[in-house]
């Protein structure tokens, strides 16, 4: 057969596949062969990109914003200080403390990497090569999501500490309430879409992103997503100042390299996500006919997230747990519950009426965004009224 360059990815499974088949394998044997092969290269990719090029690259990126040199000394332009903590990490003792739940103790940092690693499974990277291309994919995504915050829980609660007891039960209070907000912004896309399948998801924005459509869905997304995730600001998971480090507080080696590479795959998965259901994921010009340059404009758009995210969290200060719950309850799930009913009545309301559909949902989403600031502005102005009133009348009091 001879090799496409325009779809290497198809060119590269019919060559595995016809390669197999000729040793004489089972069609079944090697349709599973393929499918653990492809899984090993992802997984084996998102570990490489976590655990060297991203550690390397936040620190860098934070040294630069904070005007500080960051990794210069292992390597050119310290390149290698990754491989370098990679290799401290692999040397350092594997404790677990005296009463913890050893077999949980020891599950909780690989169902962390898994969680990060499994959402992967149903992301199109370029036309024709996602792992698989379920009918439920958004489904999938919110269920493999949620095994992180299991782990996390595990964690603490296996690790006979109380600092680490704390750090999961501010992952109940955080982790879970944030997921609300989120699961509900990606009803959103589906809505826009017709369909839960993430493939059928980026196809159904070639005629405008999602991010056009939905500016606020969007938003809501993004911002849930990383406090689900516990990025900064939102990293009141190991708050250290308050917790000892938090949930992994009892971890060592390799273990805690685990929890720490899984974080750094939550980030990047963010960003994929993002990219994916909002940004068009690998369309672009010419990305049908040539599938690599569909995942060049896939990396593209998730590099510029991934960067949204790391100045975010290196700019801002974390946020306090109370001020973070009342963000999630107050805000983001009611404006999360009113973007899905503005987004109902506008795709009804556009076929109806013979309008644009994108003039429709974007007048929509500036409409709800005007609404929300000023419920906001109104909310700031009483509570201001309020602190005025307080002290004239302490003053008044002290006076009769």
């Amino acid at each position: 057969m001879d090799f496409n360059f325009q779809d290497p990815f198809t060119s590269i499974g019919e060559l595995l596949r016809g390669l197999l088949l000729g040793w004489g394998l089972a069609p079944g044997l090697v349709s599973l062969i393929l499918m653990l092969l492809g899984a090993l290269v992802l997984a084996g990719f998102a570990m490489t990109l976590a655990g060297v090029f991203l550690t390397w690259l936040d620190r860098k990126l934070a040294a630069r914003i904070q005007d500080r040199l960051g990794p210069n000394r292992v390597g050119p332009f310290g390149i290698f200080q990754p491989i370098a903590d990679a290799i401290k990490l692999i040397t350092k003792e594997d404790i677990i403390p005296e009463g913890a739940e050893r077999a949980i103790f020891k599950l909780a940092p690989m169902l962390a990497v898994m969680s990060a690693v499994g959402i992967w499974a149903v992301v199109p990277f370029a036309p024709r090569l996602i792992g698989t291309d379920l009918n439920v994919g958004v489904l999938y995504i919110v269920a493999v999501g949620a095994i992180g915050t299991l782990s996390i829980m595990m964690g603490g609660m296996a690790s006979n500490n109380k600092y680490a007891m704390l750090g999961a039960f501010r992952t109940v209070a955080q982790m879970v309430a944030y997921e609300i907000p989120m699961v509900i912004a990606l009803l959103v896309p589906t809505m826009l879409a017709g369909t839960m399948g993430v493939g059928g998801i980026v196809e159904a924005q070639r005629g405008g992103w999602f991010i056009v459509l939905a500016p606020v869905a969007t938003l809501l997304f993004f911002v849930s997503a990383m406090a689900e995730a516990g990025r900064a600001p939102f990293d009141l998971l190991e708050a250290e100042s308050e917790i000892v480090a938090g949930y992994n507080v009892e971890y060592s080696g390799m273990k805690f390299g685990m929890f720490y590479v899984a974080e750094f795959l939550h980030g990047v998965t963010i960003a994929a996500l993002t990219a994916t259901l909002f940004l068009g994921g690998w369309l672009g010009p010419g990305a049908q006919q040539f599938p690599l340059l569909g995942l060049v404009y896939f990396a593209i758009k998730t590099a510029f997230v991934y960067l949204v995210i790391s100045l975010i969290r290196f700019s801002m200060p974390r946020i306090r747990i109370d001020h973070l719950l009342a963000f999630n309850w107050k805000l983001l799930t009611p404006l999360a519950l009113a973007a899905v009913i503005v987004t109902a009545i506008a795709d009804k309301l556009a076929p109806a009426l013979g309008w644009n559909r994108a003039v429709v949902h974007l007048t929509a989403n500036i409409l709800l965004a005007w609404a929300t600031f000023e419920a906001l502005r109104a909310y700031a102005r009483g509570i201001r009224q309020r602190v005025e009133v307080q002290p004239a009348a302490v003053e008044t009091g002290g006076a009769d």
